[in-house]
């Protein structure tokens, strides 16, 4: 269980978040499927195990782990129109007649009706971690949308759930500029071999660099002519490596072989405990790691 992306929200109130409470909570909205004129569901799910008996949270340590599915029936739109088409087709033929708007959106309506129960069936999992201790709820997704799904339904089941995109003091962009600049970055962190350069200007150009020494005379040209760094890769230490963006979104998270190895050796032959050794171990490093981001850049900003 190893986190491929990571969006960070801060817990503005402490709550406790037990695991007996937070477990009775989620099973008030379990993840089921669409019936057959439902368009979406969305629930919670085991993150680890299947069956009606497995856990809707993993208790590991401090840190919790749970887990949400989205079903949806995928009903193209194309195929909607052409359906609807060839109907208003066969009755203006049949009829001698013009359809019109009222018909027409009465038309699709039963289009819709009579195909949903045939649609494809996409099911998506998002997995999200709750670490009271430090504040925070860590959503496996680089899209907001998806993690304000998490976060909504999380906050239905539980009556409340005070919390708020982690915001900087310090613009990211400004930061992560300087450090191309100064071709330095805090400690414990290094610059890798990508990042995206934008014009400040409305419709000034974009630059995407991969696989480029960014501390190169091409690097420094883009920034001495105004560039700014709005993506940028970075390592930290020797425990992973990522990308992260102007809104502070970790993408491509990746955890050295060396993390993974001492996972494989804490969890043993089980497949449940690998999967638990691996999310603590994760959490542990998370632990370390996002203090250190935050003072990186130049500490989180408190709502007053």
């Amino acid at each position: 269980m190893w986190f491929k992306n990571l969006l960070v929200y801060r817990l503005t109130q402490e709550i406790p978040f037990e695991a007996s409470v937070l477990e009775a909570a989620l099973k008030s909205k379990p993840a089921r499927a669409c019936a057959s004129q439902e368009v979406m569901t969305y629930g919670f799910v085991a993150p680890f195990g299947k069956g009606d008996d497995a856990p809707l949270v993993h208790q590991s340590g401090e840190f919790s782990l749970i887990a949400t599915r989205k079903e949806e029936r995928i009903l193209p739109g194309s195929v909607v129109r052409d359906a609807v088409k060839e109907k208003i087709e066969e009755i203006e033929v049949e009829q001698s007649r013009k359809v019109y708007k009222k018909e027409r959106d009465q038309i699709k309506d039963e289009v819709i009706h009579a195909l949903l129960p045939r649609a494809f069936i996409r099911r998506t999992s998002t997995f999200a971690a709750i670490a009271p201790k430090l504040g925070l709820i860590l959503v496996n997704s680089a899209s907001p949308k998806r993690a304000e799904d998490v976060l909504s339904t999380l906050r239905e089941v539980m009556g409340t759930l005070p919390v708020r995109p982690l915001t900087m003091k310090i613009s990211p962009v400004a930061i992560m500029t300087e450090w191309l600049n100064t071709k330095k970055a805090a400690e414990g962190f290094f610059v890798l071999d990508e990042c995206e350069l934008r014009d400040t200007h409305e419709d000034g150009g974009i630059v995407r660099c991969k696989r480029q020494d960014l501390t190169s005379e091409e690097i420094a040209t883009h920034l001495g002519i105004g560039k700014v760094a709005t993506q940028l890769a970075l390592a930290w230490q020797d425990k992973l490596s990522f990308m992260l963006d102007d809104k502070m979104i970790i993408k491509r998270l990746r955890f050295e072989s060396l993390l993974e190895d001492q996972a494989v050796a804490d969890g043993g032959d089980d497949a449940l405990g690998q999967l638990d050794a691996s999310f603590a171990l994760m959490m542990l490093t998370f632990k370390e790691f996002l203090p250190l981001l935050i003072e990186g850049f130049g500490g989180e900003e408190s709502p007053q």
